[in-house]
């Protein structure tokens, strides 16, 4: 039942607070009379029962009862009692922290800060009223999934009251805070999901091949349970003989996935191993959250050895299936995709040793008959060689005549030439009776103006020459 409760109300002011009217009047013997000292009420809204005012109301007659009624002068009035602000603070903190020490508490987280701090602040609000929220170390962890505006939670808290500047919050547990219609770890692994997928991690490109014929496998789960067994198991039964190395790690509970993680690393330091399963046995989300966790997740994309992952029932899906190379419905699906049956390889290997020896002979067999129908088609050489040494001659006279005859048109061309030559000559011109007439520098005169009398003459025949002396020019 909702009331008015007046916190700072004393012995009479108190006791009709909890009536709800007048205080009683109280007679006292003797002719003095007590009035109550009268102080400045302060109501505060309480969701006590019943059952808790009536205890109010008894406390409050008690303590009426114990303590004494100041006694004052007839027409007196007692002067007001003054409170400072730390003892208003102080019983305001004393009364709320005593009275809501576990709520349950449902609204819409506002003004969100801190996702990168150790502790989160925020407001809680509904239809008509806000109130201040902190949950102390949610930023280590502590809560699985990430708070937002809008976001509603329904949690588990305490009130608490800061006495420096007189303001009261709710702080909240962890452990009992979960959104609204939606379970904390479901959202927790939708919101980590959705973020790791955005990054790529999710990529198909990035992920890498799972070697066909592994020399040694690397298992990190429980070294007890039924996945580590079904795991040995089925890789010895497939594939006998061949290599494993375990790394026990927890599987389950606060820490397991950063121990996973550190199993992935130190792994990956073994030169020898070709593929990584990591997994465990089914379970509740719960017992599978360490598998849901940021760190295994990125500590599986940054393996350089391709990671298999294995964990739970085929129905049972986790952050790390979707980062590994490969995800098993089951340990023994896991065990069955690293190695192949080393029987059927066998097998297999023989197979293809008969087919390719069939091959083979198939082939040769199909080149001789090939051969023998060339030798046919070609016949003896040695009865050919007799038309072949006719053709060589009669090749060999035809070439011959060839030259001859191209030595002959090159002989007459060359006479025809030169007789061209030798009408063009001076020389021929001087066989007819002329002669050049050379002057004294010794060019040739070609006009009778060019001498003088007395100028020393050479003239050219066709045989020799002579020298004159001009007398006379016309």
């Amino acid at each position: 039942m909702k009331g008015q409760l007046d916190i700072f109300a004393e012995e009479g002011a108190a006791e009709a607070s909890a009536a709800g009217g007048h205080a009683p009047k109280k007679k006292r013997s003797g002719s003095r009379r007590s009035r109550e000292v009268k102080k400045a009420p302060m109501l505060v809204d309480s969701f006590d029962s019943g059952e808790r005012k009536e205890k109010m109301e008894d406390k409050v007659e008690k303590s009426v009862e114990a303590e004494p009624l100041v006694e004052v002068a007839r027409n007196a009035e007692a002067p007001p009692r003054i409170y400072t602000i730390g003892e208003i603070t102080s019983r305001i903190k004393d009364h709320l922290e005593g009275e809501f020490v576990d709520i349950w508490v449902t609204g819409e987280v506002t003004d969100f800060k801190g996702r990168k701090a150790a502790h989160y602040y925020f407001g809680l609000k509904d239809e008509t009223s806000q109130i201040r929220a902190i949950i102390w170390g949610a930023g280590n962890g502590r809560l699985p999934f990430e708070l937002e505006d809008g976001l509603k939670l329904i949690c588990r808290g305490r009130l608490n009251v800061y006495p420096k500047n007189g303001t009261y919050s709710l702080v909240i547990d962890p452990e009992h805070c979960e959104p609204e219609g939606m379970g904390r770890l479901k959202l927790a692994f939708e919101q980590l999901k959705k973020r790791l997928d955005a990054e790529g991690l999710f990529r198909r490109e990035r992920k890498r091949p799972i070697p066909f014929l592994p020399r040694r496998i690397g298992i990190v789960t429980a070294p007890t349970g039924a996945a580590v067994r079904d795991l040995i198991h089925v890789l010895t039964r497939r594939f006998p003989g061949i290599g494993i190395l375990l790394h026990p790690v927890r599987v389950q509970g606060d820490g397991a996935a950063a121990e996973i993680a550190d199993a992935i690393a130190a792994m990956n330091l073994q030169q020898d191993i070709d593929v990584l399963i990591v997994g465990r046995g089914g379970g509740s989300i719960e017992d599978l959250w360490a598998f849901n966790e940021e760190v295994l997740a990125r500590a599986i994309a940054a393996s350089r050895i391709p990671v298999i992952s294995a964990v739970g029932h085929e129905i049972d899906f986790t952050i790390a299936d979707f980062v590994a190379d490969l995800r098993a419905a089951t340990p023994s699906a896991a065990a069955e995709l690293a190695v192949p049956v080393r029987d059927d390889l066998v097998r297999a290997i023989a197979d293809y040793r008969e087919r390719l020896a069939q091959g083979l002979k198939r082939t040769l067999e199909n080149r001789w008959l090939m051969l023998k129908r060339l030798e046919g088609s070609i016949g003896d050489p040695r009865r050919r060689m007799p038309d072949l040494l006719l053709r060589v001659d009669g090749m060999r006279e035809r070439i011959v005549n060839a030259v001859r005859i191209a030595a002959e048109r090159r002989g007459q061309h060359l006479a025809k030439l030169m007789s061209n030559l030798d009408h063009l000559s001076p020389l021929s011109v001087l066989a007819k009776g002329y002669s050049v007439v050379e002057g004294p520098d010794g060019r040739a005169v070609t006009s009778a103006a060019a001498l003088k009398t007395g100028d020393g003459v050479r003239m050219r025949f066709k045989e020799g020459g002579a020298r004159a002396r001009i007398t006379e020019v016309d």
